[in-house]
Order: C-alpha cells, then structure tokens, then sequence
C-alpha cells in the first residue's frame, strides 16, 4: 500500500460540506457492547445519515473494523475516521464525544493503495484486496512448499515455510512485524516480502522490494500440502498460485488526527513501547 499526503488543489467534498455548516456523518459500529455504545451516543449528538449520502464515515472499533470498511467503501473514495472501541486500535483515532466535527475537519487525510491479490484454485480465479497485507499460510501440519517470482524473475525456487507474507507501510507494524519483517515508514514506496517462520532456507529473512513488483507465488505439491490465500480479513483456501500486486486505480482515505498520525506511530513502533 502506498500512502501519500492529499494534492494540493479544489476542497474535497468534505472540506466544502464542513465550510458550509456540519458534514453528513455515517456511523460503523463493530459489534461489541463499547463500540454500539459509542454509536448511539455520537448519533445522538451529531445526527446520522446513510453510507450513500455521508460525506464522511466514522468507523467506530478496531483495526479490523477500518479494514472492513475501508473495503467496503472502496469504490467510492469517501474518507473514513476511525475512533478506537475495540482491541487493536493502531489505525485508529482516540475515541472523545467532544468537538468530533473540529477533529475532523484538522485531521491529516492519507490517500491508500491497496494490494490486489488474485488466486488460482481448483474451481477457478478469485481476487480480493488488502490494506495491511496479503500472506499464503499452511492449511495442516505439513509446512508449506512454494516457489516466488519477482516481476517475472524467479527469486527464490523453493522456500519451506509456515507460509509468506507481502506486507505494505502501513500492515509494516501488524502480521508483518511478528514474523520480524521489517518497519516500513509510511512515505517510502516499498513492500516487505516477509516469510513466516521458515524452515529452508533457515537463514532468509525476506526482502524489500518497489511497491510496484508484481509477485507470484506459486504452491508446489498443493494436493500434499495445501495452502491458504489471505488478504487482510479474507481467506481463499486450496490455493495454487497467488499473484499480488499494488492496485492503483483505487483510492482509499484514512483520517487522523494531527498530534496521533500513521507516521508517528510507526516512528513509536521502531523504539519500543
């Protein structure tokens, strides 16, 4: 995922819907007690309006409520702010009742790209797309058997792994960082091909690559050792061949606020707790 700052130029809808009085506010709440709690009380206070005409939605969870949405609006391009009301809240804002159009309307506005994975199985062709990260993991016991092209190029003709993974700037911190692949700051215009605990070749530790490669991971003995496909919170099972790729015809829009931005945070992550 590449992330860059707004261009310059025309307001956004939203900028000239908050200039001209209150913005039409979309409330997503994840379905915990906290987060439905939140809802009605922000619905109460600043009104409510449909996905449709909303010109920004509040995304009212954790990490994983920021990625269904940012899914589920991709085809629209409306921003989305997230408050934190569930367990991992690094994409999120901290949540306050208070001032929430004045937050809004200061909020540093981060344009997404995300990762398109396709994948091959038995039945046919799939795709789905990612925000954080797109991995092909084991489905049983047995490690998995696969062999990874770069832009066409064969890079590596066998790993044996639980699995890989290809993380973007922003999923640099999540699945990414666990398997000890590394950091990536938000502004530069890489991915992290990360393995997750390999067996052979022991000593690999990944590679960073031009967030315009285009990868293919291919599944060796897939009937034996069968793998799934995963793009952040959607799984394809009995894949045979995984292509990943940036999609760049889609833009997604995260808003954050100034004093807690991706940036810092990823900066935080690189020295500790």
């Amino acid at each position: 995922m590449n992330i860059a700052a707004a261009p310059v130029g025309s307001p956004s809808k939203l900028e000239k819907a908050i200039s001209s009085g209150t913005p039409n506010i979309a409330f997503i709440a994840a379905e915990t007690e906290a987060a439905r709690s939140a809802k009605e009380k922000l619905a109460g206070i600043y009104g409510e309006h449909s996905l449709e005409s909303a010109d920004v939605v509040v995304a009212l969870g954790g990490d994983g409520l920021m990625l269904q949405t940012l899914e589920r609006l991709r085809c629209t391009a409306k921003p989305v702010y997230g408050m934190h009301r569930g367990s991992v809240g690094f994409l999120m804002n901290d949540y306050r009742e208070s001032k929430l159009i004045e937050r809004i309307a200061a909020a540093q506005r981060s344009v997404v790209h995300p990762l398109l994975m396709t994948v091959t199985t038995a039945a046919g062709t799939e795709k789905a797309h990612a925000i954080n990260e797109v991995f092909v993991t084991r489905e049983t016991y047995q490690a998995a058997r696969l062999r990874i092209s770069v832009d066409g190029t064969v890079r590596m003709d066998e790993l044996i792994a639980d699995g890989v993974l290809v993380a973007t700037p922003a999923g640099s911190t999540a699945y990414n960082l666990s398997c000890n692949g590394p950091i990536i700051p938000l502004a530069a215009p890489l991915l992290a091909l990360t393995p997750i605990s390999p067996f052979r070749p022991r000593r690999w530790r990944g590679a960073l690559l031009p967030d315009r490669a285009k990868f293919v991971i291919e599944v060796l003995e897939a009937e034996k050792r069968p793998v799934a496909a995963v793009a952040d919170h959607i799984e394809i099972r009995d894949a045979k061949e995984v292509h990943i790729e940036m999609d760049r015809s889609i833009d997604l829009v995260m808003l954050h606020d100034p004093d807690h931005s991706l940036d810092e945070r990823i900066i935080r992550e690189q020295f500790g707790p």
